[in-house]
Order: structure tokens, then sequence, then C-alpha cells
């Protein structure tokens, strides 16, 4: 019979090889195939105290990635940390490093601008509850998603007053 300690350890690598993963996930994936959950648990450490496992980086990489990717707020990148199971304390120091209220502002703007170049010849109510409903979908605040809104649709040359 195999050694318990190479069976849970050749699944975290097969895990961290196909694409980087927090502790908790590791650990969901390692109970999911029947792991003894103290043999997961002396693998898993072994994975952090060589670096392998690093759920801080982790964290930081997931929150520049999705915003990026899919142009998360800080409210939607914190349901994302909690959903990979990102210690609160960690997430927290990942979006106070990641994120600024400014940066956040401007990535709302990129959105909202590549979002109306599809909607030309709608009403400006259409296109604000389509565009308020996107904002609110990636964790925006109703604040700097209205702002925002008013803002591109002011400039938008199809709302200018003639």
């Amino acid at each position: 019979e195999a050694d318990p300690h190479e069976v849970a350890r050749a699944i975290v690598l097969r895990q961290l090889t196909a694409a980087p993963r927090s502790r908790r996930q590791l650990e969901d994936k390692l109970a999911q195939r029947g792991c003894d959950p103290e043999v997961a648990r002396e693998v898993l450490d072994r994975m952090e105290a060589v670096g392998l496992v690093d759920d801080e980086a982790y964290a930081h990489m997931l929150v520049r990635s999705q915003q990026q990717g899919r142009g998360l707020a800080r409210r939607g990148l914190a349901h994302e940390l909690r959903r990979k199971g990102i210690d609160e304390e960690v997430a927290q120091q990942a979006l106070a490093d990641e994120v600024t209220p400014d940066g956040e502002r401007a990535r709302a703007e990129q959105l909202v601008a590549k979002k109306l170049r599809t909607m030309s010849g709608l009403d400006r109510q259409v296109k604000t509850r389509r565009l308020a409903g996107m904002l609110a979908r990636k964790g925006y605040s109703g604040e700097v998603a209205y702002s925002v809104i008013r803002e591109a649709l002011d400039q938008d040359p199809e709302h200018q007053r003639d």
C-alpha cells in the first residue's frame, strides 16, 4: 500500500502544477480524495515551509489578476478571496496593498468606456441601468458607479445637448 504522505504530496503537487492554490483549496482537495486530516496538515505544513504554498503571495496574485482580468472592485475581490479560503487578515492586507481608490475608479472608468462602445442608440436611462448593473456585479459601490457613469454619459457625443 502506498505511503499516505506520498499520496497526499502527489495530489498537492498535481494541484499546484495546474494553477496556484490557497491552503484551504488544497485541504479541501485532499479531504475530497479521502486523505487523513493529520497527514494533510503535515504535508501542507511542509509545503508552506518550503514555499510551495503561500496564501499571502496567492492573495496578492489573485487580487492583481482579478482586478486586471475581470475588473473586480474591492468588494468583489474580497468575496473572491473568501471563496478561495484566504484568511480575512491576509485578504485585507492584500487588498490594502493592491487596490487604491483612484485605481479602482480608473478601472471602473475603463469598464464603462468599453461597455459604452457597444451601446449606441440606446436611451440614456437604459445605458445607465445596464452600466450600473455591470459595475455592481463587479463589486463597485453605487457612489463610484453612478459618478463614473454620469461623467461618461455627459461626455458621450450621443448624449450631448445641441
